[in-house]
């Protein structure tokens, strides 16, 4: 059996078709370097032994289309909407499967991560603030992570939500354990959790028994949405949700664990190899976040409760509404397992910003803990100030701040893969590029949208 071992050294130049050309700097040590290029591919045999290879990233960057947050504005949108933000779900899952893959061919094709890539593509008052604003994603997706655990200890085991929050602190010894056993236990353990979550709402919605024809009616799009205020900022919350910064970073690095090779043949196989794993990936996270939505439609919409949104009083409506006590068990376990989960891929978030960005390398324990420290605080005084209903409110705000730091990401991607100078042979073709300047103009626009209504009251 033909297999190709990964490249030992990052520093061996890169070939002519990746040559650091367009950069201003040579490309440096990788981030996570202890695990680049780490799992092997194959280098022949048929099509799916080869994808096998490189299946687990698009799922640890599929959890973050999944987290607690996206629970929170789902569960409210469909609760005050009913199916109506179905199109939203679907339109923001397309506009992902996009830019992940902009992700991977940035990652394989110019061999940087999206960190590394702005830090050697622009001066440094402009790399830092876009550092920064990468700070602030990963920590209101943290924020998110922190409640949402929080309040799944407290639906399973009673735990006070203001303990909960503290206990969460904890989980680095999860990621640390993980980390010790190789990359793959990652991906094992992660897609071991969505399947979990699969299975949970899978019986919930069978509990629920939705109207599957208001179901498909509300993929289609409505304009609703932008004349509605409340509508548009649920709206921007599910987008926020869906499309998230830090993913855009987390990817381009996750790519870099396949020891695929430097040669243009490898690298675009690699590239169709992990944009296929990325794509089918989020369709499943479609799946889970159509589920959320279609449950809180089906539950409480249906039946006249048009306000839940916190994650809490989802739960203890469950049992009475569908006449089951089972439900909201799953429904506790689905929301501890998705808070599980998306700690391990903010970690990794993370540990490819930092070192990108400004080349500064911390123990995976000790980022977590600042990470998590940040957020622990605005979690403990939100719940003690306003107790629970503080935090649902709270979830669906740390959303709508990532909404707003995602065109800091995305108009560097965008820009970086459709540059020949910078990407070579495998620069994105015409129509991605299209795709992606559309999907960025809409995200900002949006942006603009709901912060014009916020000043002026609308």
């Amino acid at each position: 059996m033909d297999v190709k071992t990964p490249r030992p050294d990052p520093e061996i130049p890169l070939q002519p078709a990746v040559a650091a050309a367009g950069w201003r700097s040579p490309r440096g040590e990788p981030s996570l370097s202890n695990m680049f290029g780490s799992i092997q591919t194959r280098a022949s045999g048929s099509f799916w032994r080869k994808l096998v290879a490189f299946l687990g990233p698009g799922y640890l960057v599929a959890v973050g289309y999944m987290d607690p947050g996206n629970w929170a504005t789902s569960l409210a949108g469909g609760s005050k909407y009913g199916y109506a933000l179905l199109s939203v779900a679907l339109v923001s899952n397309v506009m992902a499967i996009i830019l992940q893959s902009l992700c991977t061919r940035l990652g394989v094709g110019a061999g940087r991560d999206l960190a590394q890539a702005c830090r050697d593509a622009y001066p440094r008052w402009v790399s830092w603030p876009l550092w920064l604003s990468a700070e602030i994603a990963i920590t209101a997706t943290d924020l998110a992570e922190v409640i949402g655990t929080a309040i799944g200890l407290n639906l399973l085991f009673g735990i006070p939500l203001e303990l909960g929050v503290l206990i969460t602190a904890a989980d680095v010894f999860l990621v640390l354990a993980l980390q010790a056993f190789g990359f793959r236990w990652i991906e094992a353990f992660v897609v071991a959790l969505l399947g979990v979550i699969a299975a949970c709402f899978a019986i919930q919605i069978a509990m629920a028994d939705p109207e599957w024809g208001a179901v498909i009616a509300g993929f289609a799009p409505t304009t609703k949405i932008l004349t509605e205020p409340g509508m548009l900022y649920l709206a921007l919350g599910i987008l926020g949700a869906t499309v998230m910064p830090h993913n855009l970073y987390l990817h381009s690095g996750l790519v870099q664990t396949r020891g695929f090779g430097d040669s243009v043949p490898e690298r675009r196989e690699a590239i169709k190899l992990a944009t296929i794993d990325s794509t089918v990936a989020l369709t499943f996270a479609l799946t889970i976040n159509a589920s959320i939505l279609i449950l809180a439609a089906a539950t409480f919409h249906h039946t006249g409760k048009t306000d839940v949104a916190e994650l809490d009083q989802a739960h203890a409506l469950l049992a009475p509404m569908l006449g089951s006590t089972l439900a909201p068990t799953l429904f506790g376990i689905a929301l501890l397992a998705c808070g599980l989960n998306s700690t391990i891929t903010a970690t990794l978030a993370g540990q490819i910003v930092m070192e990108g960005f400004i080349q500064f390398k911390m123990a995976p324990w000790l980022r977590r803990m600042v990470t998590r420290m940040i957020a622990i605080v605005p979690a403990v005084v939100v719940t003690i100030w306003f107790g629970e209903k503080g935090t649902g409110q709270l979830l669906i705000l740390s959303q709508v701040v990532l909404s707003l730091q995602l065109p800091f990401a995305v108009v560097p991607l965008v820009m970086f893969t459709a540059s020949r100078a910078k990407m070579g042979v495998f620069v994105a073709p015409r129509w991605l590029t299209t795709a992606a300047v559309a999907i960025a103009a809409i995200i900002i626009a949006l942006n603009i949208k709901l912060v014009f209504d916020f000043v002026t009251g609308a």
